[in-house]
């Protein structure tokens, strides 16, 4: 499935779901493959290593049977997301898992490897690589990525801090492969926008941990639903890498939003206190600049209803 024309043919809405760290895991993959977008994980939310074979063998029986149950609309492809940093040592065990399983898309992240896009293309899988800026774009490509997400300023978790129209707009001017963009994007407006500027796929993430499939504590998904942009604070503190959390995590943590130090939180002391142990992710909420435009929990199949609606509506006023 190199072929991008393929994959799109094959969706209901050009949308990639995101791998969330954590809150991705079967129950919302599924679902988002049954609503017609790819629904994806990150590899490591499988634990331990095993089970990542359990998953893959649900997630594909699963829309199997959806799919002989209703053959009018298919299930969507899914992927998961792999960390080839050499950090991760459980990567050559995950990608022959996914290489057995012949995973339709995998989402690379942190360097870009030759021998892991070799390993997807081997069974004709898709290889999708995230990058912040064209440094990292032209590595990715060169080592045999077939696409490129686009993670532009705004987006939940380790962001980037480009626009999203200059930097589509500089990644076509050298490159015509598949894009998909990712930042702020939470409306089926704005999944048209993306294409508009030059993305072929829109790239959802904190949408969908306000659903009901997600595997993320009440409070989180409710934080989601009453914050705005403004609520979103970029800091690299809680990673030692830049990214977007909700400004509420912050606080509830004992933390002050607007006077964040920089570096790693994992060396720093706070006085008394000692070492403050929080963690990103389970204590630190990651989300990004969209979340505006999400006001309620609701289960995948509404909110994707939702989107395709005001897609719809939205191209429809365009060629009016």
């Amino acid at each position: 499935m190199t072929d991008i024309s393929s994959l799109k043919a094959t969706l209901r809405l050009p949308i990639i779901a995101s791998p969330l760290f954590i809150i991705s895991t079967p129950e919302l993959v599924i679902a988002q493959c049954k609503a017609g977008v790819v629904g994806t994980f990150p590899a490591l939310n499988a634990r331990p290593a095993h089970v990542l074979e359990d998953w893959l063998k649900r997630i594909t029986n699963e829309l199997a049977e959806h799919d002989i149950r209703h053959p009018d609309r298919p299930s969507a492809p899914f992927g998961v997301n792999q960390i080839v940093h050499k950090s991760n040592e459980r990567l050559h065990h995950d990608l022959e898992v996914c290489t057995k399983h012949q995973v339709p898309v995998v989402i690379t992240s942190l360097g870009a490897r030759p021998e892991v896009n070799e390993a997807v293309h081997s069974y004709g899988g898709l290889v999708l690589h995230d990058v912040i800026n064209q440094t990292f774009a032209r590595k990715a490509v060169e080592k045999g990525a077939d696409g490129l997400i686009l993670v532009a300023s705004g987006a939940g978790g380790h962001a980037g801090t480009l626009s999203p129209f200059a930097f589509v707009n500089e990644t076509r001017q050298w490159f015509d492969g598949p894009i998909a963009l990712s930042g702020s994007i939470a409306s089926g407006q704005a999944v048209l926008a993306a294409e508009a500027m030059g993305a072929d796929l829109a790239y959802i993430g904190s949408a969908f941990i306000a659903t009901e499939e997600a595997n993320a504590p009440a409070a989180y998904k409710h934080a989601v639903t009453e914050a705005n942009a403004s609520d979103i604070v970029y800091s690299d503190l809680f990673t030692g890498v830049h990214g977007n959390y909700l400004r509420k995590s912050i606080l509830d943590s004992g933390l002050d939003p607007d006077n964040l130090p920089a570096g790693d939180i994992s060396t720093m002391n706070f006085g008394s206190g000692g070492n403050m142990k929080k963690k990103a992710w389970k204590d630190i909420w990651g989300a990004g600049q969209g979340v505006g435009a999400i006001t309620a929990v609701e289960p995948v199949a509404r909110f994707v209803d939702r989107l395709e609606n005001e897609y719809l509506s939205a191209r429809s006023k365009i060629a009016a």
